[in-house]
Parts: C-alpha cells; sequence; structure tokens
C-alpha cells in the first residue's frame, strides 16, 4: 500500500491504462465499491436539475460542465452555482418530491448482485447529501455509506418570519467539497474498515484523481462521455451491464 502512496498522479494514470484485466480482476474481488451519484448512478447533474427548477438553469449548467472537467476547482464551482441559485430548503424539498432523481438503468442490479457478494457499497457525491439520501434509500444503501456535501441555511436552523429558509452556501469541512475530496474519503474507509481493494466508478475528473488512493478506477460513460477520463481510464463502460457480467464470474 505504501507503493500507492508515492506514485506520481500522471504515472498511476499511465500504468492505469495498460492493466485493463487487473482492473477488472481488482472489481471482482473488491471489498468495497464506491460509486459517484450524478450521471453515474443517477441520469442528471442533482445541481443541474436544482438549477432548472429554481430557474437559473443555463447559468449553472457551464460551471457544472468545467467543474467535471477539471478546468474550475470543484469548491470554486460549487460556490458560484450556490450564489447563483439560492435555493430554499422548500424548493429542495419540492424537487426530489416533483422531480425525483432517476437510477441509470442498471444500476439497482449492480448494486443488489454487489450486496449478495457481500461487497460494500458507498455513494461518494460532490452534490447535496439531501438529494444523496434519497437516492441511497432507492438502492437500500445504509445511509452512513452516503459521502456528501450538506447545504448550510442562511438564518442558522429556524424559519424567521414564515420565510422559505434559503441556502446560502455549504458545509466547506466536508471532504468532497473540494477537488481531492472523493479520495480523502477513500483513504478514510479503508483506515476506518481496513479494506484494501476499493473500486471508484464515476463519470467525472474528481472521480479519475481518487486513483489512487482508489486500487481501480472504472470510467462509467452511460449518461454523458467526458473525453479526458474516457482517454484516462483503464476500463471504460457505457452500461452497467458490463460491470454486472463481470460479475457473474466470481
Amino acid at each position: 500500500m505504501l507503493k500507492l502512496l508515492f506514485v506520481p498522479y500522471r504515472r498511476c494514470t499511465r500504468r492505469m491504462m495498460t492493466t485493463l484485466s487487473q482492473t477488472k480482476e481488482l472489481f471482482r474481488r473488491a471489498e468495497a465499491v464506491c460509486f459517484d451519484v450524478d450521471s453515474t448512478v443517477i441520469k442528471e447533474e442533482g445541481i443541474d436539475e436544482l438549477a432548472k427548477f429554481c430557474g437559473v438553469g443555463d447559468a449553472v449548467t457551464e460551471m457544472t460542465r468545467k467543474a467535471m472537467g477539471g478546468s474550475m476547482t470543484f469548491k470554486k464551482a460549487l460556490t458560484e452555482r450556490l450564489s447563483i441559485i439560492r435555493c430554499s430548503r422548500e424548493q429542495v424539498n419540492k424537487l426530489i418530491t416533483d422531480h425525483p432523481p432517476q437510477l441509470t438503468p442498471g444500476v439497482r442490479e449492480l448494486v443488489d448482485r454487489l450486496h449478495e457478494l457481500n461487497i460494500k457499497v458507498f455513494l461518494i457525491s460532490g452534490g447535496f447529501r439531501c438529494i444523496v439520501e434519497h437516492v441511497a434509500t432507492q438502492l437500500n444503501i445504509p445511509l452512513n455509506h452516503v459521502y456528501a456535501n450538506r447545504l448550510n441555511p442562511l438564518n442558522g436552523s429556524l424559519n424567521i418570519h414564515n420565510r422559505p429558509l434559503e441556502y446560502a452556501g455549504f458545509d466547506e469541512s466536508q471532504p468532497t467539497a473540494e477537488s481531492g475530496g472523493k479520495g480523502k474519503v477513500i483513504s478514510m474507509l479503508k483506515e476506518q474498515y481496513g479494506y484494501e481493494t476499493v473500486v471508484m466508478i464515476g463519470d467525472g475528473a474528481t472521480d479519475l484523481e481518487a486513483c489512487p488512493p482508489a486500487s481501480a478506477f472504472i470510467g462509467f460513460g452511460g449518461n454523458v462521455v467526458r473525453p479526458q477520463v474516457k482517454e484516462r481510464s483503464s476500463w471504460y463502460v457505457t452500461s452497467f451491464g458490463e460491470l454486472l457480467k463481470e460479475l457473474e464470474k466470481i
């Protein structure tokens, strides 16, 4: 494990590109599998959907693209997007009720199979916990296996003068609030549970950079294809059926 800690990022990525069979083997014998949520477990980007719901979709979508493509730090993109959205708790709850996140085809079957094999499943998201928890519940993933950002209310915990509680920002102490945060979560999981083999699955640059400390990274392009992620992934899939088929070899 010490070897991975000192391998430069570029060198690790280059080595991954030549080890497709090793990546598949690591997936089959993983102790834990970590999924990104937006555009991976669910079809959409949660923050983009919230922006559309609040009438500022166009202004936010471009920032999401930059953040996922790696041309803007995640924390900066999240801060700027929230400053535009200025959503209330009421709006967030109504979004989940009226337009619940749509699961990507095949993910429910894949998660069920991982559970059957006693492979632990975690959701690690740069999105909002209130939305990600809804997704976790649909997939029977324990809520203590969810790592995501928490929204901070503008007026504290109370709704003053009966006004909708507005969110002013996010909890910057959460590891998922910044670039490199998903890797920090995986390091925490390995330390806390003693996992040796952890696989990360996702569509974006923030997912790719989580390896290492993840033992392997699987790029997912079933909802959106990000060229730099596809090019740098040792194993790139466009459907969860490909991963489920690999598990049949166990």
